[in-house]
């Protein structure tokens, strides 16, 4: 899977939370709340698609004398740190984080760290979340396409060929695909399937057919989990010998 580096993800939130109760005669034999967790971190796992930013949110639940909270994010891996992200305070101890492709995919953790009003460190949290890039289709293309001849007489056989291909950094074969051959007479706007093949080493795939009516030809590959469908350019065959005009 491709890794490249991301920037440590940091922030810094201040926030006073309002005390009742006691008086300052009492106040001393209080025991001070600077309890800190990390309730949830959502979605989990964030799902990023290519190109998009995908949003994630780290709920911190803390103590009534816990006065600032930091939080950060990291790749469990060590991926190296280069630039820092932005992260967005939010209402009750709530931050948001964006995540592209160009973060790393894989395990994650979320780090809370409370504060006194003194600045004193005085608890810390972690909790783990996964970053997964969404799983993308490749594209591919039907080259050559060619119906021949170009000029048959009617009841005679139609030949066909071309070539299915991915795009995997460059354009090769696929072999063992599913390709269905199509007919649109002269006059119509319709395609009719005409015979189905499969591609063959290099992702080459032959078919025929018998000769009927003067029309166009094209190929189509109907995509599956991880490829993208496509169609041929269309090719033109005259069909003589019958009783109507081409």
């Amino acid at each position: 899977m491709r890794k490249i580096a991301v920037g440590f993800v940091s922030a810094l939130v201040g926030g006073t939370m309002i005390v009742t109760g006691a008086g300052a005669a009492s106040a001393t034999t209080t025991k001070a709340d600077t309890r800190l967790y990390i309730r949830s971190v959502t979605p989990n796992p964030v799902v990023v698609k290519k190109g998009e930013e995908s949003t994630a949110y780290i709920h911190v639940r803390a103590g009534s004398d816990v006065e600032k909270v930091e939080v950060s994010v990291a790749p469990v891996d060590g991926v190296r740190t280069f630039a820092a992200k932005s992260v967005k305070p939010l209402e009750s101890w709530r931050f948001s984080v964006g995540f592209t492709d160009a973060d790393p995919a894989g395990k994650w953790k979320a780090t809370a760290v409370a504060f006194d009003k003194a600045g004193k460190q005085v608890s810390t949290d972690d909790a783990f979340f996964s970053v997964e890039l969404a799983k993308t289709k490749a594209d591919t293309r039907v080259s050559r396409f060619s119906a021949e001849p170009y000029k048959v007489r009617k009841g005679r056989s139609i030949s066909f060929s071309g070539r299915l291909q991915v795009d995997d950094h460059r354009w090769e074969g696929v072999r063992g695909e599913k390709v269905n051959i199509y007919y649109r007479a002269n006059g119509h706007s319709g395609w009719k399937w005409v015979t189905s093949t499969t591609t063959k080493w290099n992702g080459k795939f032959y078919a025929t057919t018998k000769a009927y009516r003067s029309g166009w030809f094209r190929a189509s590959f109907a995509g599956n989990d991880e490829l993208n469908g496509s169609t041929s350019s269309a090719d033109y065959v005259r069909v003589y010998g019958s009783w109507w005009r081409h």
